[in-house]
Parts: structure tokens; C-alpha cells; sequence
């Protein structure tokens, strides 16, 4: 496979044809925020966290394919603004009451805020939905208030687990994540399903019963490092 160079905010790394600007980014130890995206699942372009520039255009990293010579902006004050900026109407359309949250500390949603440097209110209203939370199923819960619409448990059940599980009902700050049955019960979802793996769902929407607040503060996921690390040590290596 043939490959060609491009820089990131003035490094040069390399990349393969039929790669995206984030698959690059990440082979050369640069990360580039996201949060819809996820490592084995098709990329959606939809939480727009990992949002560039090239030559001028903001475009998604995620989906956008990798080009010989181009020059992309990932880290300005303006992007970073940005994201911050998505990221702070996230939190306000929905519930997220980090301390009492079993995701807390493994959150990429709080993971992201901090490493973005959120630690003042936004600027925007809280809408406080009171979305559907379901807990029929006797292994795994869904609360919808937590939600963020990215999408990867909807891809994860349909492409990796063969189930289709979950999907999206409604429209704007109505839309939630529903299951293909009465409730989740009424399905073929199992807590080994990769849709259902604390890897996939970003917050706390997606919740395994009896697992809640099992790693004590200072082993959780961030607790040690901002989010992004484990891509940017490929850099020291």
C-alpha cells in the first residue's frame, strides 16, 4: 500500500492511501478529539468534536480522507473554541450529574471537558430532558438522560454483533436511543454484546447492572491521564 505525507499544525507524518485525516493522526501519536468515533465501528462524522481545518474548510477528521500535501489545523485557539463549545451543548441537552454518575471518572464526555480546560458553567440554558430510562432487562440498564447521540452503540449492535438492537427514536432534544423491542427486555441483548461493552458508550447512558462504582477513585480511566493519552505516548515510543 502506497503511502505520501501531510502535516498536522506544521508535523509532517505519513499516511496511507484510503486512510482519514483521525486514522493517520492517531498511527503518528496525534490525537484529534472525538467522540462519536470509535476504533472497529464505521466513522460518523455526527458529534463534529473532531472537527479541522483544511485549507480553510472545517471539515470532520474522522471521515475526511487523508490527501498528499494538504495542511490540516488541529490544535488553534479558534478549533479549541470550538469543540469546547460542542462539547458545553452536550452536557446543557442533557442530564449528566457527573458525582452521582456510576461513569464518572471513565466518562469520555467529563474526560473531554477537562482536557478541553471546562471548569466554568457554560453559556447555555440546560434544557433538562426527562427522557425514557429502561431497566427491564435483568443485566442492563438505559438511561436516556445521559445520552449523547453518538451513535456507537447503534453501530456497534448493528455491524459488529449482528443484532440491531438499539436505534434512534425522535427528532432535535427529543431524540433518544430506543431498543427493537417493547422494552430491553423484550430483546436478544446480552451484556457480552459488544454493543453493551464499557468501551462503546462514552457516558452513562448504556448501564451493566451490578457494576456500578467497581474501580475506587484513582484507578478509573482518567483518573491518571487526560483523555487522548494513550494515542500521544506513540509519539515517546
Amino acid at each position: 500500500m502506497s503511502g505520501f505525507t501531510f502535516q498536522i499544525d506544521g508535523v509532517e507524518i505519513t499516511a496511507k492511501e484510503g486512510q482519514t485525516i483521525m486514522e493517520a493522526a492517531d498511527e503518528a501519536g496525534i490525537y484529534i478529539p472525538r467522540l462519536c468515533d470509535h476504533e472497529g465501528l464505521r466513522h460518523q462524522g455526527g458529534c463534529r468534536v473532531c472537527t479541522v481545518k483544511v485549507g480553510g474548510r472545517s471539515v470532520a477528521a474522522c471521515t475526511e480522507p487523508a490527501v498528499a500535501a494538504q495542511t490540516v489545523e488541529n490544535e488553534t485557539p479558534h478549533i479549541n473554541k470550538l469543540r469546547r463549545d460542542l462539547v458545553g451543548m452536550l452536557f446543557n441537552e442533557g442530564n449528566h450529574l457527573c458525582p452521582i454518575c456510576e461513569a464518572s471518572g471513565n466518562c469520555e464526555l467529563q474526560a473531554m471537558a477537562y482536557r478541553l480546560g471546562m471548569t466554568e458553567p457554560t453559556q447555555f440554558p440546560y434544557l433538562e430532558p426527562c427522557r425514557p430510562v429502561d431497566a427491564s432487562h435483568p443485566d442492563i440498564a438505559l438511561d436516556n438522560n445521559r445520552c449523547i447521540s453518538c451513535g456507537r452503540c447503534v453501530r456497534a449492535s448493528q455491524d459488529v454483533d449482528g443484532k440491531g438492537v438499539f436505534g434512534y427514536v425522535g427528532r432535535g432534544i427529543h431524540r433518544y436511543i430506543a431498543a427493537n423491542g417493547a422494552d430491553l427486555a423484550d430483546t436478544d441483548a446480552a451484556v457480552t454484546d459488544f454493543a453493551v461493552s464499557a468501551e462503546v458508550c462514552p457516558v452513562g447512558c448504556i448501564i451493566r447492572k451490578r457494576e456500578g462504582f467497581a474501580r475506587p477513585i484513582g484507578e478509573r480511566d482518567y483518573d491518571q491521564h487526560l483523555i487522548g493519552h494513550d494515542i500521544e505516548k506513540k509519539r515517546d515510543e
